[in-house]
């Protein structure tokens, strides 16, 4: 059995602990980067959330009521001979459309404007 002199035994203990905290000081060095692009990364989606936020959708079309001569809000508005059918002629941005009836996304009555007819549109395009 080798045994080594008190003073080596010493040199062996603070190499270890020069050793240990040169590791310490990285890992330590290692945290506090990834805990700033953590930071980073929680500010940009913070901010993306907010700028996402800001920029809500704009004001939302309404759906027709029964009985109320509606103003189209959409740039053009395709009038049909049936809901889904044949185009018949376009309503355009604030031509007016009295609503008959409703039928699932479809709306039916009288297109005032160029058209000056009967007809279906989609529902959800009036101001």
């Amino acid at each position: 059995m080798v045994r080594l002199r008190p003073e080596a035994t010493a040199n062996r203990r603070r190499s270890r602990s020069r050793s240990e905290s040169r590791s310490e000081a990285r890992s330590e060095s290692r945290s506090r980067s990834r805990s700033k692009v953590l930071s980073g990364a929680l500010g940009l989606a913070c901010l993306t959330v907010l700028a996402v936020g800001a920029t809500a959708a704009p004001a939302q079309a309404a759906n027709g009521h029964v009985g109320v001569r509606e103003t189209v809000c959409a740039q053009d508005l395709y009038v049909r001979t049936d809901p889904g059918g044949a185009w018949m002629g376009t309503l355009y941005k604030p031509q007016t459309f009295l609503v008959e009836q409703v039928q699932g996304g479809w709306v039916y009555g009288f297109a005032y404007g160029d058209i000056n007819r009967h007809g279906w549109v989609q529902d959800g395009w009036f101001c």
